[in-house]
């Protein structure tokens, strides 16, 4: 279940940033509140994880989701610029999480 906590926290903070980007300076309010609710639940996930997996392994991977999650978000959904070596990157980063937990 750690583990569910732990990706379900990491998908929380690629929403946390996608309505940050909506919120301009915090005045427009639902984006402001999506994004104080989806940062809230993303801790709460992020800590019920690291109850039961180490906390540098489980601040690692939430970070990796979250970076490689808003990364695509922001390419696909934004349009924003991802050159070929940024997308090999990325599935490296992604990679990265998967070996971590097959090794934990």
């Amino acid at each position: 279940m750690a583990w569910a906590f732990l990706i379900l926290a990491g998908l929380l903070e690629v929403a946390f940033t996608t309505f940050l980007r909506f919120a301009d300076g915090f005045r427009n309010l639902w984006p402001t509140l999506g994004f104080l609710a989806a940062a809230t639940f993303s801790f709460f996930f992020l800590e019920r994880a690291s109850r039961t997996i180490p906390l540098g392994l489980a601040y690692a991977i939430w970070v990796g989701i979250g970076a490689a999650g808003t990364l695509l978000v922001g390419r696909l959904v934004f349009g924003e610029a991802l050159s070929p070596a940024q997308g090999l990157l990325v599935v490296v980063l992604l990679g990265s999480i998967v070996g971590l937990r097959l090794l934990s």
